[in-house]
């Protein structure tokens, strides 16, 4: 179980932090943790998971929807994107200045924009002039409707009465809201997270559309491992919606239209979708009460299906590149299964073994010994791994050195951990593994959006002590053989950037 996301650069996804040692924290038992967790589950489906800490008045809630970029509808990606900027414009009581009106302006704004889809659609047969003056009705419809807006008012309610790190992001498997309240204002985080789902207004729309399509330009189109990253996962992925990252397609970005993202909602923003963490200075009792007097009031809706595409097999190694002005960068990925794979753990150790930070076989090996390249990490599961998806290695290299070097330096280290395995070395990962945990468990916000992580994944946040014990029983023999089996050319695509000649 990986936690992270991708948000168009090379992968920066945490690694198993959650996946190994005994001791939660100092002075705690694992018994002693579990006693402190309640869940409950609502008649409408909706899942909650209560962990009471006293150290401090403050609570942390995290709102995990187990919906993500993978799920976008085919030609309207980055639509589950645009749920996370929607997320906090408001409800019909706040945001708006006068809603009955508001409500008008933007039924206005949808008239405009399909007389100009109409005309559009024409192709060469449309009337110019008709088209001008249908564009600026949309614009004047737009800033009809704005006139209405209380700006920000929402993070204004959170932040009048002392939330902090008001937040949400979107990733290829979930897209999470976050955000922490002191302890006496417990019930107005209940209050306001359910008027989200219950009444929520996608104001601003045609306008936050515009900012992904620039978060776009500038995560992608502006960057060389964007574009690479991008480029090696269309390379890839023939058929699964892994092909596409969260950020969408610019061409889908520009076109899709807001009664498009509320079908989203409506499809995938059901209770039964939703698991809700609340970790910090609380009454399990009264968390109850409240989930079920404002979260009650969401009308239970059937769960939405699992992407079924079934990517074909790979048979061969694919292999792509890019000209870019920049520093080149080398991607080589491998196809692995998802999470719910017997395998999941040991692909995790490879991956820590193989660049798992300074002591790792690839930061010794390149970067210290060899000096073949700049810097060197691996991701175990890309881009998510709800379905099947990647093993990844990736490498800057270093001045004067090339790219053939730092794929030939990284093949061999591959090779390597088919037959060997420095036991050492798997102790050392274990132990590293076992301090990422007692980090994330001291945080009430990393509490609340990992035990919501592992009850979407897999049914239970108790997966996750579970892994804990299956963590400790991994032995050199597991690492090899998983390397063995899945590290190999027919399951490979390698993607890479280089400088053009000058002049070309």
């Amino acid at each position: 179980m990986k936690l992270g996301s991708l948000s168009g650069g090379l992968p920066c996804r945490l690694a198993i932090c959650l996946l190994s040692g005994l001791t939660l924290v100092p002075g705690q038992s694992l018994s002693e943790f579990e006693k402190t967790v309640t869940e409950f589950t609502l008649p409408n489906g909706l899942h909650f998971i209560i962990i009471e800490r006293h150290q401090a008045p403050v609570v942390s809630f995290n709102t995990y929807v187990n919906a993500g970029s993978v799920d976008d509808p085919r030609g309207k990606t980055g639509i589950a994107h645009m749920m996370e900027h929607m997320a906090f414009k408001g409800t019909e009581t706040i945001g708006s200045k006068n809603w009955p009106l508001e409500k008008k302006a933007l039924a206005q704004i949808e008239a405009a924009y399909d007389k100009l889809s109409a005309e559009q659609k024409k192709g060469s047969a449309a009337d110019k002039k008709k088209l001008e003056a249908l564009e600026a009705g949309l614009t004047q419809a737009i800033d009809k409707a704005e006139t209405y807006v209380e700006p920000n008012e929402y993070d204004k309610v959170v932040e009048q009465n002392g939330g902090v790190g008001l937040n949400a992001g979107t990733s290829e498997d979930s897209t999470n809201y976050y955000y922490s309240f002191p302890a006496n204002r417990a019930e107005l985080w209940f209050l306001l997270e359910s008027e989200r789902f219950l009444q929520p207004v996608f104001r601003q729309f045609y306008k936050e559309r515009d900012v992904v399509r620039e978060e776009r330009r500038m995560r992608v189109e502006s960057s060389s491992q964007g574009l690479l990253v991008e480029k090696m996962l269309m390379t890839t992925f023939d058929q699964h919606p892994y092909g596409i990252g969260p950020g969408g397609l610019a061409e889908d970005i520009e076109n899709f239209r807001m009664p498009e993202a509320f079908a989203f909602f409506r499809k995938y923003y059901v209770p039964q979708n939703i698991t809700v963490g609340i970790a910090g200075d609380v009454d399990p009792k009264e968390c109850r009460r409240l989930a079920e007097k404002y979260f009650g009031r969401l009308p239970g809706r059937p769960a939405p299906p699992a992407v079924s595409v079934v990517e074909p097999p790979q048979k061969s190694e694919r292999r792509v590149s890019i000209a870019h002005k920049d520093q080149p960068i080398l991607v080589i990925a491998y196809r692995r299964p998802s999470q719910s794979d017997p395998d999941d753990l040991a692909l995790d150790v490879a991956s820590e073994i193989l660049a798992g930070g300074r002591t790792s076989l690839m930061y010794r090996e390149l970067v210290r010994d060899q000096k073949v390249a700049l810097a060197a990490g691996a991701q175990s599961s890309f881009p998510g791994d709800k379905y099947p998806n990647l093993f990844l290695l990736f490498v800057v290299p270093n001045m004067g050195r090339t790219v053939e070097e730092s794929e030939k330096a990284s093949l061999a280290l591959v090779e390597r951990i088919k037959t060997e395995i420095d036991k050492g070395a798997l102790e050392r990962v274990k132990t590293k593994l076992r301090a990422g945990l007692i980090r994330r468990l001291d945080s009430n916000n990393g509490l609340a959006g990992d035990l919501t992580a592992y009850h979407a994944a897999f049914g239970t946040w108790k997966r996750m002590f579970t892994d804990i014990q299956e963590m400790q029983k991994i032995t050199s023999e597991d690492v090899m053989r998983v390397a063995r089996k899945y590290l190999v050319a027919e399951n490979r695509t390698v993607a890479w950037t280089y400088q053009p000649k000058e002049g070309k």
